[in-house]
C-alpha cells in the first residue's frame, strides 16, 4: 500500500508525513520492504540500519502528535555514504582498516540532517578511501547500476548513487573530492550537486588527524546532496549549508536562498559548452546527448550559447599529486604493512610511489594556474556546460575503459571533466541529459563561477523542467523507461 510513496521525491514525503497524510514509520516500513526486495541486485548499502531508522521515525511521529514543528526533511528516509561519519553506527570507509570502527559524532551534515528530522536508512558502499571513480572495496560487494546489473554506477559515491537510481530512497549523502557526487548522479540518472567550496562544513572526516585515509583530501573534498529531483537537492542544502568552526574552510552562506534560487531569472544569460574541453576522448553518444542537450537550454532560455573550450590541459597527474601530498602518507603507508594484500592495488600503488617534494609543489602551481585560467574564462559567461563524465555506464570490475573513441587512454582518463572543477572550487553539477541507445543514462555538467551556487540550482531546474527524468525509472524494477 505504502510502496509507491517511495517514488514521491523527499519534498512530497516531507510535506505529507508534516500534514498527517501518512506517518513517518509507514514511509520507513515501507522503505525497509523494498530494500528487501531490491538490495540483493542491487547492493548499494553496506550497513543497513532498519531498527535505528524506525526509532528514529518513531521519534518523529511523536514530535508531531504532540504538536512541534517537524523539520525540513520530516521523515524523509536518507541514505549516506560510508566515508562519512555517523555516531553509533559502522564507519568503514571500505578499508579493513576500519572494518569494525564506529564513530562517536557525526559528520556535520549528518547532525543537520538528523535534526532536520531525516531518517537514517543506513550506508552505503564506497570504494577504499573514496580513492576510485567506482565502487569496488575490499570489505564489501560492487554496488550494481540499477539501469543495468552488469554495469558500475560510478564512484566514490557508487551505493548512493544505486540505492537513488532504485528508487530505495528519495535522499542521499556522496561526497567530492574529484567528481565523486557528479559521476554516480550521471551513470545512474539522477542529479549531484558539488556546492562552492566550503558552503557545506566537512567534519571529522577530511579534517580529523587521528584517522589515517579517512583524513585525506583536505583542500579537494566537499560534501554534497544526491536526489531524484533539483528542489530535493536544494532542500538538503537549506539544511546543511553555512559555517561551523570544527571546519576552517567553511564560510557563510546568507548569500544564497537555496529553495528560492530555483525560480531565479535566467534572461540573458551567456553560457559556454565544450563537447570535449579540446582533449578529452569523448563516447560518441555522450557527446551527441550531451551537445543536443546544451543546445536545447540555451534555446529554451533564450540564452547566448558559445560552443568555445574553456583552455584545461590534461592535468591527471596533477589531481593524483595533489591526492597524495594531501593524503597522510605516513600513516597509511603503516596501514599498508600491516594490510598488505588486503588493501585495494591502486591504493597501495600509490602509497608505495616514491614522491617527491617538488612533483607536489609543482601540482599545487599547477591548481593555482588553473584556477586563474577559470575565472578569467568565467568573466565572460555565466556557466559552463559539458558532459559530467565522457563514457557511459561500462562494465562492473574495471577502473574505467582504457579506449574511448578509437583512442588509448588511461584508465581514469574518462573522469576528465570532473576533477578540474575540486582545483578550482567551483560549484558543479550533473543533470540527467538523456539515454544511449541502449537505455543507460548520461549526465550534462554544470559549472558555476565561484560562490554561484544559486544560479547552478537554477539552470539545473530549469533543465529539468524543459527535459524531465524523475518519472523515468529503471526496466530492472518492471517499469518501462520512456
Amino acid at each position: 500500500m505504502f510502496d509507491a510513496l517511495l517514488d514521491e521525491d523527499a519534498t512530497t514525503l516531507a510535506a505529507l508525513i508534516r500534514s498527517g497524510d501518512v506517518s513517518a514509520q509507514e514511509v520507513t516500513q515501507a522503505a525497509i520492504d523494498r530494500m528487501e526486495q531490491r538490495e540483493p541486485q542491487i547492493q548499494s548499502f553496506c550497513t543497513a540500519t532498519p531498527q535505528l531508522a524506525l526509532q528514529q521515525a518513531a521519534a518523529v511521529d511523536a514530535k508531531r502528535a504532540r504538536g512541534e514543528t517537524l523539520g525540513a526533511l520530516a521523515g524523509v528516509p536518507l541514505a549516506v555514504k560510508d566515508l562519512i561519519c555517523t555516531a553509533g553506527v559502522k564507519t568503514t570507509s571500505g578499508s579493513h582498516a576500519y572494518a569494525d570502527f564506529v564513530p562517536d559524532e557525526d559528520d556535520i551534515t549528518v547532525e543537520r540532517l538528523l535534526a532536520a528530522d531525516a531518517v537514517l536508512l543506513g550506508k552505503t558502499t564506497a570504494p577504499e578511501f573514496g580513492y576510485s571513480g567506482v565502487g569496488h572495496n575490499p570489505l564489501f560487494p560492487s554496488p550494481r547500476n540499477p539501469w543495468d546489473l552488469s554495469k558500475t554506477p560510478g564512484g566514490s559515491s557508487a551505493g548512493s548513487g544505486a540505492a537513488l537510481a532504485a528508487r530505495l530512497c528519495p535522499i542521499a549523502l556522496g561526497s567530492d573530492g574529484g567528481g565523486s557526487v557528479r559521476i554516480p548522479a550521471a551513470h545512474c540518472g539522477v542529479f549531484g550537486l558539488k556546492a562552492s567550496m566550503g558552503r557545506v562544513p566537512l567534519w571529522p572526516g577530511c579534517r580529523d588527524e587521528r584517522y589515517p585515509g579517512v583524513s585525506s583530501w583536505e583542500s579537494l573534498e566537499h560534501i554534497g546532496p544526491m536526489t531524484r529531483s533539483v528542489r530535493d537537492s536544494a532542500l538538503m542544502m537549506s539544511v546543511m549549508a553555512g559555517p561551523d568552526m570544527r571546519d576552517r574552510h567553511s564560510i557563510p552562506c546568507n548569500d544564497v536562498d537555496w529553495l528560492a534560487a530555483l525560480n531565479k531569472p535566467l534572461s540573458g544569460l551567456r553560457i559556454a559548452f565544450s563537447a570535449d574541453f579540446g582533449y578529452i576522448a569523448v563516447d560518441p553518444e555522450v557527446r551527441d546527448v550531451v551537445t543536443q542537450a546544451a543546445r536545447r537550454l540555451a534555446r529554451e532560455l533564450g540564452a547566448e550559447l558559445d560552443e568555445v573550450d574553456p583552455g584545461i590541459a590534461d592535468e591527471g597527474a596533477t589531481f593524483a599529486a595533489l591526492v597524495a601530498f594531501e593524503s597522510d602518507l605516513s600513516g597509511m603507508r603503516h596501514m599498508q604493512a600491516e594490510l598488505g594484500s588486503r588493501m585495494s592495488p591502486h591504493l597501495s600503488a600509490m602509497l608505495q610511489r616514491d614522491w617527491r617534494a617538488e612533483t607536489f609543489t609543482d601540482a599545487n602551481t599547477t591548481r593555482k594556474k588553473l584556477c586563474n585560467q577559470m575565472w578569467r574564462f568565467m568573466q565572460h559567461y555565466d556557466l559552463l556546460l559539458s558532459p559530467t563524465l565522457a563514457v557511459p555506464p561500462f562494465p562492473l570490475n574495471m577502473q574505467g575503459p582504457e579506449i574511448i573513441d578509437g583512442r588509448m587512454v588511461r584508465s581514469d582518463h574518462w573522469l576528465s571533466f570532473c576533477f578540474p572543477f575540486n582545483f578550482t572550487g567551483q560549484p558543479a553539477a550533473s543533470v540527467p541529459a538523456g539515454f544511449t541507445a541502449s537505455g543507460l543514462p548520461i549526465g550534462m555538467q554544470i559549472v558555476g563561477r565561484h560562490l554561484d551556487d544559486g544560479l547552478v540550482l537554477a539552470a539545473s531546474a530549469a533543465f529539468e523542467r524543459i527535459q524531465p527524468w524523475n518519472h523515468i525509472t529503471p526496466v530492472s524494477f518492471g517499469v518501462a523507461h520512456d
